[in-house]
């Protein structure tokens, strides 16, 4: 046992990690797509392996994304109904699987076509308020176009900013909005513990979407 137990332990020693990092951001001719946190994912399957699994990994709030792994072929997929865009067929394997061969350390950008794109956005704060004046752009047109349902000013403590972590957030409805030059404001609360600074970001919903596009997060000071 004292034999087996030592050959065991110098196996798990001896056990190989993941030394290449893989990462990029999504983006769209080459500008991020921002997301919520910890709600869109990307899967890599490795090629040669007969694991029932994939390594799923998280895309951060500013459309980027990092992975360590071994040495080898995988193949890169966004699974469907994530994100607030559309796939792009990959020219390499005619369809919407990335392959990525991977021999070294290598940062890589997954190209996409989102429904709408939030421009020129500026977030300041004056008077205990937040304001965000911005554009919107329409991307997809046609058949595949998609109504917004709403847009959000989303303010919070931290730099973690949606829904789920605002302290103060408004909205405008479909029926009040124009493209270009929107304006939304938003009053502070009292902040305890006290703090003179918060972060916002705008976040567009879009018709039959899961997920919302999000603008860059912003610290407002206050």
């Amino acid at each position: 046992m004292g034999i087996a137990a030592s050959l065991v332990s110098c196996n798990y020693d001896n056990y190989e990690e993941p030394s290449f990092q893989l990462d990029g951001r999504i983006v769209y001719q080459g500008e991020p797509i921002g997301v919520s946190y910890n709600d869109v994912y990307i899967e890599l399957w490795e090629s040669g392996w007969q694991r029932l699994g994939n390594i799923g990994v998280a895309v951060d709030q500013d459309g980027s994304y990092s992975s360590l792994l071994f040495k080898g072929d995988y193949k890169m997929i966004i699974p469907n109904n994530q994100g607030p865009f559309r796939k792009i067929t990959n020219d390499q394997s005619g369809n919407d699987t990335i392959p990525v061969n991977l021999t070294g350390s290598r940062t890589m950008d997954i190209e996409v076509m989102p429904y709408y794109m939030i421009r020129n956005t500026n977030i300041s704060s004056g008077n205990s308020q937040v304001t965000a004046t911005f554009d919107l752009e329409q991307i997809i047109t046609g058949d595949d176009a998609k109504d917004i349902q709403e847009v959000f000013l989303y303010v919070s403590k931290t730099s973690f900013v949606d829904n789920r972590t605002s302290i103060a957030n408004t909205t405008i409805g479909v029926e009040d909005l124009e493209l270009s030059s929107i304006s939304l404001a938003v009053t502070i609360p009292e902040i305890v513990p006290t703090q003179n600074y918060v972060y916002a970001r705008i976040g567009v919903r879009i018709d039959g979407v899961e997920d919302m596009i999000f603008s860059e997060i912003v610290k407002v000071d206050l």
